[in-house]
């Protein structure tokens, strides 16, 4: 059995060698304790190899390096089911979590949404967050050893993101009675390449929001009788979406 090696991110391989950079060489060199000799994957995004590493340079004014020698190539499988997940604002805690644990349940992309009834607030403090979002997605990628990271979009309105998602499976999670159980709008679900799953804001989606989604062909579907927290609705909704499709997380 292949040993399970940590993960980490760079822009790009270098022929037969790589070489890590910033905050990414400070936490492997002083957190972890790098030494030449030992063993880690690197991921450019398109492929992962395991890395050897050489040298370790560690500076206190943050041009921190670390070489490796690129052993071999590792073989990955992404997941066959392409996500996208779009997900109204709410409290930043609580999002940031949701970003966390999508990444985890294999997410591809993820649009912030400006819901109608998104406190205002999170909406003009959103764009400042959006470095260290970022980073949450690529930590967490690194962690749960994807091969990439999410795309993170722009802060969209949910008419803008319905209108423009192309999924050939779309869900958005609602709370009106004559949703759908979940299960019965993932009949089809088997086999699909991409899908969308829209998750609304604490107060619900407003009528215009659900004709909007309605006319960008989203199904409408219910997680139970229960009202969800945005978090658990995220982890829930996810890990059936996978379940149903038969998708395997990457890995």
């Amino acid at each position: 059995m292949r040993q399970m090696r940590r993960r980490f991110f760079l822009e790009k391989f270098d022929g037969t060698s790589a070489t890590l950079h910033g905050d990414t060489a400070e936490h492997l060199g002083r957190v972890l304790r790098a030494e030449p000799g030992q063993l880690y994957e690197l991921s450019d995004g398109q492929r992962v190899w395991l890395g050897r590493i050489e040298r370790v340079a560690l500076s206190k004014r943050g041009d921190s390096r670390i070489q490796f020698a690129l052993v071999e190539p590792v073989v990955v499988r992404e997941a066959c089911l392409q996500t996208q997940l779009l997900i109204a604002l709410v409290k930043f805690d609580r999002f940031e979590w949701c970003l966390e644990k999508a990444t985890e349940l294999g997410a591809a992309s993820i649009v912030p949404l400006a819901a109608a009834r998104t406190d205002k607030p999170l909406l003009s403090a959103a764009e400042k967050r959006r470095a260290r979002w970022e980073r949450i997605l690529l930590e967490s990628a690194q962690q749960s050893r994807r091969l990439r990271a999410p795309v993170l979009g722009a802060v969209a309105t949910p008419q803008e993101a319905f209108a423009e998602c192309d999924a050939a499976c779309r869900i958005l999670l609602s709370e009106r009675s004559d949703a759908l159980p979940m299960r019965e709008a993932l009949v089809s679900v088997a086999g699909m390449r991409t899908a969308a799953l829209a998750i609304g804001p604490e107060g619900g989606w407003t009528d215009d929001e659900i004709r909007a989604a309605r006319a960008a062909g989203f199904q409408e579907a219910s997680l139970g009788e229960n009202i969800l927290r945005t978090e658990t609705a995220v982890l829930s909704a996810l890990s059936i979406l996978g379940f149903a499709a038969g998708a395997q997380i990457s890995v």
